[in-house]
């Protein structure tokens, strides 16, 4: 089939490269002329693991191009996915759809013959309404079907998300634009991935609904969390014992600084205001993103207390800072807000990140970067472990003790993904800080 990509931002380039690898004739298109020519030369504008290799060898397969102009790919589209951005707009938190909305009307002039147009953008019920509204009345003799296809993908992992997924879900009002999305997926038969196909708005919301509870188990487990630190309980053990469940599971259930990234914050945010507008306000999500929003902030104030109550003049050193592993994201990452109230404190911040550090030095430019993780911890008062990359893993422990300053105490070191056993960085020389479990507590219940 022939498709036509337009927005080659994540969710773009992941899909239209994974597409391509399928067998399909891949057009990306994009109006950052800059981005296009570093695609065109082999440069990913974002950090996927496997994607560079992905996009190359399809692109050298004929399969799989980029381009700045949509007139040509959209006239010989048998699919159009709109895959551009909807960040939350500014003063209302609703999502922003005007990418969406100007995709819309550029696709409409361009259509020729039947076209199912797919927006494979997160966005609020009610929007493929609006996108078919605005397509027909630009160009009323489209002959077009439009299909909600949310995506599903993981940061770090979305190329396996998209290959091998739990469903596809295909809102479509018609049977030409369903037929149309089967043949999109064939290709995903021998894996047996379940297409779900419902009406339009189910499809839409189902995305934001599963989101939302994805961020709410994550905020459950950090409350959780700050109640065994209160009671001498351990939280790992605590989600153990809840994962096991069937009916819970053990996914999500990591205690740590709270959720970041570029789909729960805006999402869990739209789904409120849509809630809102309609009448039926969602309380539990609602207070999910008053809870995390809150919690952000509140690991910085958990840095300094365990640094004795203050850092001023002192320097602490941060190991990650993207809002999570295998990815170099820094939207809403929980490392901004600890880092921002550090500094308030008076703390100087020295930060290592893999990947993410290009874009951490855009939006943090007081903070001094380092080129490893020992760099970073070298000669600080305190270690504070922020993202689960796996090189902070394994460290070497004594090594980081000797590097970092000392005045006759033990360095301190604040872990908040629990990466590290309380017991063992003791027994290295570390004062210790986890996130909902102590030395006590983790003996207690044999972890």
């Amino acid at each position: 089939m022939r498709i036509a990509m337009i927005g080659a931002g994540y969710v773009g380039l992941v899909s239209g490269a994974c597409l391509a690898d399928f067998g399909h004739a891949v057009v990306c298109i994009d109006r950052d002329p800059d981005k296009i020519a570093s695609l065109n030369a082999g440069r990913m504008p974002i950090y996927e693991p496997g994607l560079d290799a992905l996009v190359t060898e399809n692109v050298r397969q004929g399969r799989l191009a980029f381009s700045s102009s949509m007139r040509e790919a959209v006239a010989e589209a048998d699919a159009v996915f709109i895959a551009v951005g909807t960040p939350s707009r500014r003063g209302d938190g609703f999502a922003d759809l005007s990418f969406v909305f100007d995709a819309a009307r550029e696709i409409a002039g361009a259509l020729s013959g039947f076209t199912v147009v797919v927006t494979k953008s997160t966005v609020p019920v009610g929007t493929g309404d609006e996108v078919e509204r605005i397509i027909r009345e630009t160009n009323a003799d489209a002959d077009v079907a439009v299909v909600s296809n949310p995506e599903f993908l993981r940061e770090g992992a979305a190329i396996a998300d998209f290959k091998r997924p739990d469903r596809i879900v295909v809102g479509a009002e018609e049977a030409r634009a369903e037929a149309v999305m089967r043949e999109v997926y064939r290709p995903l038969y021998l894996n047996q991935a379940p297409i779900m196909v419902t009406a339009r708005r189910t499809a839409e919301l189902t995305k934001y609904a599963a989101n939302a509870f994805l961020a709410a188990k994550i905020t459950f487990i950090n409350e959780i969390a700050d109640l065994c630190e209160a009671v001498g309980a351990d939280v790992q053990a605590v989600a153990r014992g809840i994962g096991l469940d069937n009916r819970i599971g053990s996914k999500f259930l990591h205690a740590g600084p709270g959720y970041g990234g570029s789909c729960f914050p805006k999402d869990t945010l739209a789904l409120v205001k849509t809630a809102q507008d309609a009448g039926t306000p969602l309380r539990m999500v609602e207070t999910v993103v008053a809870v995390n929003d809150q919690r952000k902030r509140a690991m910085a104030r958990k840095v300094i207390k365990a640094c004795g109550g203050s850092v001023r003049g002192k320097t602490v050193a941060l190991l990650g800072l993207t809002f999570k592993p295998n990815t170099d994201d820094m939207r809403d990452a929980p490392s901004l807000a600890i880092i921002a109230g550090l500094q308030d404190a008076g703390a100087k911040v020295r930060a290592y990140d893999p990947e993410g550090m290009e874009q951490a030095r855009i939006l943090m430019p007081a903070v001094d970067y380092a080129e490893n993780a020992y760099a970073c911890a070298e000669g600080a008062d305190a270690l504070v472990i922020v993202t689960e990359w796996n090189a902070f893993r394994a460290l070497d422990l004594d090594r980081l003790r000797q590097i970092m300053s000392s005045d006759g105490s033990a360095p301190v070191l604040i872990d908040l993904r629990n990466i590290y056993d309380p017991a063992s960085a003791a027994r290295h020389g570390f004062t210790y800080c986890g996130v909902g479990r102590t030395k006590e507590s983790v003996a207690r219940n044999g972890s």
